[in-house]
Order: C-alpha cells, then sequence, then structure tokens
C-alpha cells in the first residue's frame, strides 16, 4: 500500500488525490490536510462570489473525497501540529499544494499606510476567509485604485462597482455585503504600467464590466493603439481589447461609478496624513522588448483605497527549500527533497487557470510512480491519527465539513447558496451542534 499525504486541500490538491487513485486505484491511501476545517481552497476563498458556475467544480473534489482511500484531514496545521519532517516518516510521499495565498507587496513609499490592501486580503475578505473577517476596509472616500492589469483586478472592480440586487445568487458574506453598500466611492481607478495590448484580462470578465448597474467601464481612445494591430495579438487577448474599443466608442460621462482604465501608469508612491489619501503615477512608455519604462512625468490620483492585485506568493514552510525571488517552493519539475514534492502554485507560481492545475496533478503522481516504484512501507494514516491525537488536535474529517456546509446552507440570506462561517470557532460549533 502506498500512503501519500497532500497538504492543502484547493483544486491542485484535489486533482493529484484524483490522479493518485486513478494511476494506483485500490493500492493507495491519500490524505488530504489543511489547516482550516473546511475543504477547496481557492474554490471557497478565491474564486469570485458572483461566478457561482466556476465554484461548482467542487462537486467533483466532493466525489474523490467520498471515495474509500481519500479522506480530508481538516483543522491540522503542518509546520505547527505536525511538520514536514514526521510526515516524512509516515508517508511514503508529501505533496505540497498549498497554493499562493500570500500577496506581494507593491513595494513602493508608503504601501504600508492604512487603506492599502493587498487583493488576497481583500478578497479573502468578502469571500469570508477566517484570516481576513476582520479587515474591516474603509470604503468611506470617493476614490479607490486598483493596481494590476489581470482577472483579479477586474474582479475587485466589479465587487466594489456592484449593487446590492446584482449579487443576488452569489455567497458574498453577508458583513461585506453591508459595508459595500454603504460606500461611498465613486471613481475606481485600474493602474497599468503598460497597454491595452498588455493585459492579462480575459474576454468574459472584461465583457461584465460593460453590464453593471451603476458602474461605468471607461477607456480613452487616445491609449488605444490602431486597430489594424489588433490582428497580431493571440484571440483572447483580440475579443478583449475589443471590449476595450467598445468601452471607449463610449466614452462619456460615467453612471454612479466610474471604472477608469489608466494604462501606461506606474504608482511611485502612496502619500497621506495616517492613511493612504493619494497615490503618486508615472507615466509610462514601452521599450522594444514590451517592457515598461518610467518617463518621468507624474500626476496625483487622490484615493481613499489602494488595492493591489500584483500577484500572489507561496508562505515558505520550515524545512523545505524556498526560492523567494519567485515565492514558490524551490523545485525541479515539482521535486524539492527525496519524498517531497510540490504541485499547481506551490510548483510554479500563481500561474493558469483552476483547470490548470489538473494535468499538473497528473504528471506529480507520474513522478511519485516513477520515484517510488514500490511502497517503502511506512505506516500512513495510522501514525499521523496518534501523532494528532497525543497533541489534542481537533481533526475535522469529511463528514464533518458536511454538517458545516449544511449549517451555511440552511443560514444563507434570501437568493444566496449559503451564509458562510468566517471564524473557525463558529466552524467547530456548526460541526458540534450536529453530532
Amino acid at each position: 500500500m502506498r500512503h501519500i499525504a497532500v497538504v492543502g486541500s484547493g483544486p491542485a490538491g484535489y486533482y493529484t488525490a484524483e490522479a493518485a487513485q486513478k494511476k494506483f486505484g485500490d493500492a493507495v491511501r491519500v490524505d488530504i490536510i489543511d489547516r482550516l476545517p473546511v475543504p477547496y481552497g481557492l474554490i471557497r476563498f478565491g474564486v469570485a462570489p458572483d461566478h457561482q458556475s466556476i465554484k461548482g467544480v467542487h462537486k467533483r473534489y466532493e466525489a474523490v473525497n467520498l471515495s474509500d482511500n481519500v479522506r480530508f484531514v481538516g483543522n491540522v496545521a503542518v509546520g505547527r501540529d505536525v511538520s514536514i519532517e514526521e510526515l516524512g516518516q509516515f508517508y511514503d510521499a508529501v505533496v505540497l499544494a498549498t497554493g499562493a495565498p500570500a500577496d506581494r507587496a507593491l513595494g513602493i513609499a508608503g504601501d504600508d499606510l492604512p487603506g492599502v490592501i493587498g487583493s488576497a486580503a481583500f478578497v479573502g475578505w468578502y469571500n469570508g476567509h477566517p484570516d481576513f473577517a476582520g479587515l474591516n476596509p474603509d470604503l468611506s472616500g470617493p476614490g479607490a485604485v486598483i493596481v494590476g492589469n489581470g482577472n483579479v483586478a477586474l474582479d475587485v472592480a466589479r465587487i466594489l462597482a456592484k449593487t446590492r440586487p446584482e449579487f443576488e445568487g452569489s455567497d458574498i458574506v453577508g458583513h461585506a455585503l453591508d459595508t459595500l453598500q454603504a460606500s461611498g466611492i465613486k471613481r475606481i481607478t485600474l493602474l497599468g504600467r503598460r497597454g491595452p495590448h498588455q493585459i492579462a484580462m480575459t474576454p468574459k470578465e472584461l465583457g461584465e464590466l460593460g453590464h453593471l448597474a451603476r458602474g461605468t467601464p471607461v477607456v480613452d481612445p487616445a491609449d488605444l493603439p490602431p486597430s489594424a494591430d489588433d490582428a497580431l495579438l493571440e484571440p483572447g487577448i483580440r475579443k478583449s481589447v475589443a471590449h476595450l474599443r467598445d468601452f471607449a466608442a463610449a466614452y462619456g460621462p460615467a453612471r454612479d461609478i466610474a471604472i477608469e482604465f489608466d494604462f501606461f501608469a506606474m504608482p511611485v508612491a502612496v502619500e497621506g496624513d495616517g492613511r493612504a489619501e493619494r497615490i503618486i503615477v508615472e507615466k509610462t512608455r514601452l521599450d522594444a522588448d514590451l517592457r515598461a519604462i518610467g518617463t518621468g512625468e507624474r500626476y496625483i490620483l487622490p484615493c481613499h483605497l489602494v488595492i493591489a492585485c500584483i500577484g500572489y506568493q507561496t508562505p515558505p514552510i520550515h524545512g523545505v527549500p524556498y526560492e523567494h525571488g519567485r515565492g514558490r517552493f524551490a523545485n525541479v519539475d515539482g521535486r524539492i527533497l527525496p519524498g517531497l514534492y510540490c504541485v499547481g502554485w506551490a510548483r510554479r507560481g500563481p500561474s493558469g487557470t483552476i483547470g490548470t492545475n489538473r494535468p499538473d496533478g497528473f504528471a506529480i503522481i507520474d513522478l511519485i510512480a516513477e520515484d517510488l516504484p514500490f511502497p517503502t512501507g511506512k505506516p500512513g494514516r495510522p501514525a499521523l491519527d496518534a501523532l494528532l491525537e497525543g497533541r489534542g488536535i481537533d481533526v475535522v474529517t469529511f463528514r464533518d465539513w458536511q454538517k458545516i456546509d449544511a449549517a451555511e446552507i440552511a443560514r444563507a440570506r434570501s437568493g444566496a447558496p449559503r451564509e458562510k462561517f468566517v471564524v473557525v470557532d463558529e466552524m467547530m460549533a456548526a460541526r458540534d451542534l450536529s453530532n
């Protein structure tokens, strides 16, 4: 029997478990370990709450977990409750699928002022992540600046601009919905160092901005290159740029909230008296390699809120080699050390879609089969269970999660699929009430 521990219960973790099932059949036992009592990681806490069709992939992961040879081990923090070294003693292979849940800092003067928030924190706040439930962002000012030109920046802008009725059917948490509806924001500016042809925004997400009740996407026609140049773009980017051209064609006064695309713009400092009040921006140009270079021309954008959507990194774990420059575990094709592997964003950095993690998970299991053609005779589950019991760790099983899930569904507001618990103790209490 092979024993595999997967650390992290997001898409990368579940696709790895699924791959192990298909590769080894009944001759494998997979434990999916997560520090939270609830599974699904990025699906629960990262995907926008108004994108419920994407969140539906959790049904596939549920099917994996309901099989006999995969189990969920929740409320167990690797590095706190059990070490990597101990897992290596218990399991033939340990796969780190922890994702990249930490924000990259802006790295400019004033980025530590109150009112400057990373997208992982802000998205975690409106998605009900326990780490960020108490964020309480100040949305009272009229100006918000979002740094970044990717889909996360679009999600944040859309969430900031939506009305309460537009959240019908979403699982945005109640405290965030109330705060958003009391917002005083009237102008949302998306800063991009480069131009329209270099955006990392997909057509669907960009097109959604054109259908908001009170938000108007604003693109300056002067920022767009000649339309003939669009023919050189990849099809997806060409469709996205077509949306920008549509926004530019309707250039004019905004409705209640203007969502302004500020291209060729680089933040250089955040300033304010005790909190963010303005951001200093430098105009850029592109060199021959399409890199953004500052021109020296600067201007000021008044703002009460700055949200950095510039990428994520994987938090280090004691005992695991780490690439600080890339914000991921040091690895070669997913191999870290003998018996220790990584997958998904923890392996390659925050790139690709949710579906990208499926072939990644299958590739890691192929490596494990190649490196460990025969079981090593390690004890697996019983050893972990004994250690956690001895340390008094209150483990959450998948059956426990199903009780938490049912309680969240039962407490949903009208028109919502669920109302998430945002405090770990509340999750545990919901499990215990059902026992």
